[in-house]
């Protein structure tokens, strides 16, 4: 309304405009007032325009995809004390919002040829320490060029990425070229009495799959037949990889795009995005955090 009155003040005055609007003209010269003079603006105004630029900021840092909530975790993070609603209401103005999550489509072609390891997990999906459960699964990518197919391995205990691929077929190959990945990152040893756990999929039922776990001392499991939950988390991660990443910044034109985007997206989800069920820190942190506490209690003892 006010920016109304600004513009045809010349044309018409002030006073009719208002009287035709049935604004008081105490109040638009107040806000004139206060535009020729930013020192007469309330403490919540001031407030305002100095927390924009930060909401801002922390909004484009996080690839864009931060709605309220994570933003205001952050900004708590970076010591900017303020309100969740506040971060609401001004996101609101600036035009920011968060990626909403789209409907997950299931990729699994089950192999009942092949017999299944058993389910160690039964939908628990928990871990104690680091190297202690991994999932797996894939997705898929529609590009200019044909379909790609984008697998993860993901370790539990902190939502961490620990292996991915990109390729334009559904082959034993490509799954086992993130774990590959996955095992030359982690080094996991058979201390670790580590499990990994996927769907029924023939890619990760298959033998050479099943023989590179039982040469690294990895227990297999599969999640239980006609089970919609069987491997919640590793869906979880490609639902926020669709919405966060492939949904957002589509149409992909070529496979190297989306290897690019997806090592941009990986490194990020890693370091820096915040994880609610990690009491809102970032993976990598949040696995630091134990190794330190872990370090303190060696020293203790010994």
């Amino acid at each position: 309304m006010n920016a109304y009155i600004d513009e045809h003040r010349d044309a018409y005055g002030v006073e009719p405009i208002c009287r035709v609007l049935q604004v008081a003209p105490s109040a638009y010269r107040r806000h004139a007032a206060r535009q020729r003079n930013p020192e007469l603006r309330s403490a919540r105004a001031k407030r305002d325009e100095w927390l924009m630029p930060h909401i801002e900021r922390v909004w484009q840092a996080n690839m864009q995809v931060y709605g309220a909530e994570k933003v205001w975790k952050q900004m708590n993070r970076e010591d900017i004390v303020v309100a969740r609603c506040t971060v609401e209401r001004l996101m609101r103005r600036l035009g920011l919002e968060g990626v909403r999550r789209g409907k997950i489509v299931r990729t699994t072609t089950p192999d009942t040829s092949v017999p299944c390891p058993l389910d160690r997990v039964n939908r628990q999906f928990q871990a104690d320490r680091p190297n202690q459960l991994w999932v797996s699964d894939f997705t898929y990518v529609s590009t200019w060029q044909g379909w790609l197919y984008v697998a993860f391995v993901v370790d539990v205990f902190a939502r961490r990425i620990v292996g991915w691929r990109v390729s334009t077929s559904m082959t034993t190959d490509f799954v086992l070229d993130a774990l590959e990945q996955a095992l030359y990152d982690r080094q996991p040893s058979s201390e670790d009495t580590l499990i990994h756990h996927s769907d029924r999929g023939s890619q990760y039922v298959s033998i050479r799959y099943s023989e590179r776990l039982a040469e690294a001392d990895i227990a297999p499991s599969v999640g239980s037949k006609g089970d919609s939950y069987d491997n919640a988390l590793a869906e979880t991660i490609n639902g926020l990889y669709k919405a966060e990443l492939i949904h957002r910044r589509g149409p992909w034109k070529t496979r190297e795009s989306v290897e690019l985007a997806t090592l941009e997206w990986v490194s990020w989800f890693n370091h820096q995005r915040l994880m609610g069920p990690l009491g809102h820190i970032p993976p990598a942190e949040a696995e630091a955090n134990y190794y330190e506490q872990l370090n303190r209690q060696t020293a203790v003892a010994a």
